[in-house]
């Protein structure tokens, strides 16, 4: 187990430090989180033609003044849609990890669509190799925590999990693979390196024997209001904020 006391040392912002004009997931975001000594959780998925981007939903609906799937257009397409609130447009992971230059930690998620593609792994541990900062990748996906493991051991990798995966928020995944998410029954297989789990599922089983039996650093998502709080500071390591400043 590598020595990851860099990743729990600061609250990690949610999507980088949004609000107040700057939008999640944008290179304001993050250069305000670098400013006051945060961390930054950011999104990753792939464009059309392959490249990294930053942006969180499947589609482009919610935040921009565009329309669709964020995968069926190219990354120079995207570049021409502007945000609602902000006239940045959606960075590339590149553009990321220039803005941030290692001078705070990086928690790097990694989209899945569920249907077995590992690329976004291997784009993502291509770009990591050249980067000198403190960065981790991590995932729902156990397919893309073990593609991390193969394309980058060295990279420090997690799983995103969560005690109760309903059927109306998680369509396309079946019973027993809910079940086997939620227990964190693939770690022998995914060999994460440490676990971001649900403050709102927090006590739970799994992600506290990973913790206090296997020495897995335990971070707690997304954490919005005092109770959830004092819930992450007795029950993890360090917490995914959003909302306020820790």
């Amino acid at each position: 187990m590598p020595d990851l006391d860099w990743l729990t040392a600061r609250p990690i912002a949610h999507r980088g430090l949004h609000g107040d004009g700057r939008v999640e997931n944008t290179l304001a975001a993050a250069a305000a989180a670098v400013a006051a000594d945060y961390g930054i959780e950011a999104d990753l998925q792939l464009s059309a033609d392959g490249e990294v981007i930053v942006f969180h939903d499947a589609t482009l609906d919610r935040l921009t003044t565009g329309s669709g799937a964020v995968a069926a257009r190219t990354a120079a397409e995207l570049k021409t849609v502007s945000f609602r609130a902000s006239p940045e447009r959606i960075p590339t992971l590149q553009e990321l990890l220039d803005v941030v230059a290692g001078r705070t930690t990086l928690m790097l998620e990694l989209k899945s669509d569920w249907k077995g593609d590992s690329r976004l792994a291997a784009r993502v541990a291509a770009q990591l190799l050249s980067y000198a900062g403190p960065v981790a990748a991590m995932s729902f996906d156990p397919a893309l925590v073990s593609a991390l493991r193969k394309h980058a051991p060295g990279l420090p990798r997690g799983i995103v999990a969560q005690r109760r995966y309903s059927r109306r928020d998680w369509p396309q995944l079946s019973w027993p693979r809910r079940f086997m998410l939620g227990h964190l029954l693939h770690v022998y297989t995914t060999a994460p390196h440490f676990i971001a789990y649900s403050v709102r599922d927090l006590p739970a089983l799994a992600p506290l024997t990973c913790r206090h039996v296997w020495g897995m650093p335990l971070i707690t998502w997304t954490v919005r209001s005092e109770a959830e709080r004092r819930r992450a500071r007795f029950w993890a390591n360090q917490m995914i904020f959003e909302g306020f400043r820790p």
